[in-house]
């Protein structure tokens, strides 16, 4: 795993709790639901969390697989022209 899939992975699970803990307190303080509603927010956020993160990392990203100083010579070489 590369760092910038790391990096993703962490601020994804890290945005997910933060929208987990807030569902939870809206339920808790202002909304009176069951407790399955609390199992089933939980199951919810953690298949969404499962199914970016999976998708994310099926992507091709091609930034890793380039060479950076070929990059810059086919800038300034399109550049001229």
């Amino acid at each position: 795993m590369s760092k910038k899939e790391m990096i993703f992975t962490l601020g994804l699970t890290m945005l997910m709790s933060i929208i987990w803990i807030t569902g939870e307190l809206v339920m808790g303080l202002w909304i009176p639901v069951t407790r399955n509603a609390h199992l089933i927010w939980l199951i919810g956020i953690v298949v969404v969390t499962l199914v970016v993160n999976v998708w994310h990392s099926m992507k091709k990203d091609e930034s890793d697989r380039k060479d950076p100083k070929r990059e810059k010579y086919e800038r300034k070489v399109n550049k001229r022209k």
